[in-house]
């Protein structure tokens, strides 16, 4: 795409500053495996903050659930990463005249989102960028002193985020808003990854 920009984005701290320093953006391409990352919330994140932005999904993984997950949570597409280049460049163009692209022989009426996926899916949407990548950072299973030291915030401040978070997410622990996540992931939701 001759005068096409890049920006590129190797965390989901990197990815905040990306798309906020680059509004105007026509594309956004989304690594479901990328660090900081658990499976499909970055995509319902973004989707639900950043609605305007067309968001592709690029993965490794082409199970036909993961891609009528990924359609479901608000992805503009989904792209192999094992397409040839011109299924690609195809792929590409169909999304920036507004076509949802998929793979050949994807079915989206086959299954999808649970209602608590979804819900879950939405109560994320109500996070800010700090909650939400403090809610990821929960996942790793980082305590509040280590999210505290590597935010470079104040351990009172992760509290107060973990607080919010919680009543967001509409659960009472920090196990609960995890595993909420986890209902997140690539697999179908109820099997363990």
């Amino acid at each position: 795409m001759p005068g096409a920009v890049i920006h590129e984005a190797d965390s989901l701290a990197s990815l905040y500053e990306v798309v906020e320093a680059n509004s105007d953006a026509d594309l956004l391409f989304l690594d479901l495996h990328m660090p900081g990352v658990s499976g499909f919330s970055a995509l319902a994140y973004m989707r639900n903050n950043h609605e305007s932005l067309p968001t592709v999904v690029v993965s490794a993984v082409d199970d036909p659930a993961v891609i009528r997950r990924a359609i479901q949570h608000g992805a503009s597409g989904f792209i192999p990463k094992s397409s040839p280049i011109r299924t690609i460049e195809a792929a590409i163009d169909a999304i920036l005249q507004g076509e949802v692209w998929l793979p050949d022989n994807i079915d989206l009426g086959a299954g999808g989102l649970d209602n608590e996926e979804a819900r879950i899916a939405a109560a994320m949407s109500a996070l800010t960028p700090h909650q939400f990548r403090v809610l990821m950072m929960l996942g790793e299973g980082l305590l509040n002193k280590q999210i505290a030291y590597q935010l470079g915030v104040s351990e009172a401040t992760i509290k107060a985020h973990v607080t919010a978070i919680l009543r967001k997410m509409q659960v009472t622990n920090r196990t609960q808003a995890v595993l909420a996540v986890q209902r997140l992931n690539t697999k179908e939701p109820g099997l363990v990854e």
